[in-house]
């Protein structure tokens, strides 16, 4: 394949990756980020600094943190490492994906600037359809995808911001809920070993008694307790049947 093919079929699989702005994770993020964007004009931040924030911290429930530390009246500091600790959860996002999408010829600065654009509908979206993308190609597909899925939250934001201030707390909490609720019902069923079905099990059983027990620190109590659960029952499974063996 010549350069002048090789930029053509690039091109292709950029606009099949843009494409995915139609399809149902994209969908549902929009309107999560309408809740959000109810959520802000409501806080009574400008929205010009909503555009730039849907822009510069992609993950939405580290906006979510960012505006209520705004709201609460924490420092930068404390909003930083709030946001930080709240985006440390792609990090595993990141890793499953890269082996994906990547070539041996792939730059580390491009891996590095898309991460930004993997979250939870990025990452969903990317696992289900990248398979069905050649090796050399994978880049561009997810960098069309990513990057118009961004581009296209910063519009939608711009443009109903000042229409969505009137929002009942309740419509705007629903459609918050859509995204998380997504992304659980696709990894259960996408799911190929027991041990996820364990770890999501536990995590959300114990979710409203880490609550209870110490609300400020409860997702990160549960996300680990339920993780390390999951580890230790399929360590166990794995050396019970090695010892039947």
């Amino acid at each position: 394949m010549d350069e002048g093919q090789a930029i053509g079929s690039g091109g292709k699989w950029f606009l099949a990756g843009m494409k995915g702005i139609f399809s149902l994770p994209a969908m549902i993020l929009m309107l999560s980020f309408v809740g959000f964007c109810a959520f802000t004009a409501q806080a009574g931040i400008p929205v010009e600094q909503v555009v730039f924030m849907v822009g510069a911290v992609w993950a939405l429930p580290a906006k979510v943190i960012l505006v209520s530390s705004i709201l609460g009246g924490a420092n930068l500091l404390t909003a930083f490492i709030a946001v930080t600790l709240s985006s440390i959860r792609l990090m595993p996002m990141v890793a499953a994906l890269v082996p994906e999408i990547r070539t041996g010829k792939t730059p580390i600065w491009l891996l590095l600037f898309l991460s930004h654009f993997v979250a939870i509908t990025a990452w969903v979206f990317a696992m289900e359809r990248v398979q069905a993308v050649p090796r050399e190609h994978r880049i561009t597909f997810f960098a069309g995808f990513g990057i118009t899925l961004v581009l296209t939250n910063m519009l939608l934001v711009a443009v109903i911001y000042r229409f969505v201030a009137e929002f009942p707390p309740i419509i705007a909490g629903c459609l918050f809920f859509l995204t998380p609720v997504y992304f659980l019902a696709s990894i259960w069923s996408s799911a190929r070993h027991p041990v996820i079905y364990v770890a999501l099990a536990v995590g959300l059983a114990a979710g409203p008694l880490c609550y209870w027990l110490a609300p400020e620190f409860d997702i990160l109590l549960a996300g680990l307790g339920g993780g390390t659960l999951a580890w230790l029952v399929e360590r166990s499974w794995r050396i019970s049947k090695e010892a039947r063996a």
